[in-house]
């Protein structure tokens, strides 16, 4: 029976997922995993992608040990982030996207086309971090007159297996460039920018095979990790869907992007699916958890930290996309500061985080089921934060909703998926 390899690469680590159909269903072997995480470089954020590319290529030798005879293979990632090409090259150093670069390229982006005018082409949601604005970081400091092309990380780690340069829809579609209404990059928004026009090519739907590794066909999945995702939730009906991790993507499939005046006030985003537009909102995730135990108890299991977080009474709520929380020094400092007072214990840190977190999923909620018109019953949760049972518990009490939870890699079996429907299997 056929094998195929999902890489699925996130913020915080990288996993390589064996599948194949089995007796009607889908079976799955994790193969390998591997860190990854920011690298400070001369006071900025960056990826170290030399040592990503060392562990994809890791990955997939360990897979084939174990299973020599592998049909295909595709890399997921997180969206926006891009590396710079020159000469099929690498132009170093590659940033990641919580680096503050960006900052003095915003507003000289909406000076020349306003948010709303973006908003309008695209339906993107405002982030600092949208590929539209590190680009325009990059052409601010001269970085684009270095360059030949550029190609977003996992279409990168997919070239340097293959060969092949590709451009996928579902990635390219979070970084604010592409049409909401023909599904290829902006040439109005590009033009007026002022950006390289030999960097924006046609763009490639998930399932196309771009070239090979070793005998391997490389197939474009989503490659961005949550329309994968999206794809891997075994969900009845269209209903809501969280995919947590590091980030909280919230939404619900749509048929076509919804780019009207309420979604752009309430900051929601229109972005590539596998034959349907997401429309969803990036929620500040796990993140806020990940980072407050590295601070403040990094040997504590995390069972202990929800317990003691539900025992305590500290009931006040941050809003968690507050940018104070994007990429701070100390996230405890970030808690205080928007707090009227802080907690007595570390445990009250958590428990207003996890709080927060299931009001922020209330709030984008109800936006949803406003702008679209329709009222969902349940809520998928898949990732990491699904295993969080206090966090599915008050997101249950403050949305009113059903939640599933399904603590399954849905992003791997989202990318098998597609790679299964497009070799020839019934997914």
């Amino acid at each position: 029976m056929k094998k195929y390899l999902a890489i699925d690469i996130g913020a915080s680590s990288g996993r390589h997922i064996v599948g194949w159909k089995e007796d009607g269903e889908l079976k799955t072997e994790e193969v390998y995993r591997f860190p990854n995480g920011v690298v400070e470089q001369d006071g900025h954020l960056t990826w170290d992608i030399d040592a990503l590319e060392k562990h994809v290529r890791t990955g997939i030798d360990e897979a084939m040990k174990i299973y020599p005879e592998i049909g295909s293979l595709s890399v997921d990632t997180w969206g926006v982030d891009y590396v710079l090409m020159k000469g099929g090259e690498p132009v170093l150093p590659c940033y990641a996207y919580r680096d503050s670069r960006t900052e003095t390229a915003i507003p000289k982006v909406h000076e020349q086309m306003s948010f709303s005018d973006l908003y309008r082409r695209t339906g993107i949601q405002f982030q600092p971090f949208n590929t539209i604005y590190q680009l325009y970081a990059d052409k601010l400091a001269g970085r684009l007159d270095e360059a030949d092309s550029f190609l977003m990380i996992p279409e990168y780690l997919m070239y340097r297996l293959s060969g092949a340069e590709s451009h996928e829809y579902t990635n390219a579609t979070t970084g604010g460039m592409v049409s909401a209404e023909t599904g290829e990059y902006d040439p109005e928004i590009i033009r007026t920018l002022g950006l390289p026009g030999r960097f924006f090519r046609p763009l490639q739907r998930p399932g196309s095979v771009i070239g090979e590794y070793r005998g391997i066909k490389v197939m474009l999945c989503a490659t961005h990790d949550t329309g994968s995702a999206v794809e891997g939730i075994p969900m009845e009906g269209n209903e809501l869907y969280i995919s947590s991790g590091t980030w909280s993507l919230l939404g619900v499939k749509t048929p076509k992007p919804l780019t009207d005046a309420g979604s752009e006030a309430a900051n929601y985003s229109n972005e590539g699916g596998v034959g349907y537009n997401r429309y969803q909102k990036n929620i500040m995730g796990m993140w806020l958890a990940n980072r407050l135990r590295s601070e403040l108890c990094p040997e504590k299991p995390w069972d202990e930290i929800t317990a003691e977080a539900e025992e305590k009474h500290f009931d006040h709520l941050v809003d968690v996309n507050d940018p104070v929380f994007l990429a701070p020094e100390s996230m405890k400092a970030a808690f205080d500061s928007k707090l009227p007072h802080p907690p007595k214990c570390t445990a009250g840190y958590f428990r207003c985080a996890y709080r927060s977190l299931a009001d922020g999923y209330r709030r984008a909620i109800e936006e949803i089921e406003q702008n679209t018109g329709n009222r969902y019953r349940r809520l998928y949760i898949v990732g990491g934060g699904a295993r969080n049972k206090y966090l599915n518990r008050l997101t249950e009490e403050a949305t009113g909703k059903q939640v599933t939870a399904l603590p399954i890699e849905a992003t791997a079996l989202g990318n098998i998926m597609i790679q299964i429907k497009n070799g020839g299997e019934k997914a």
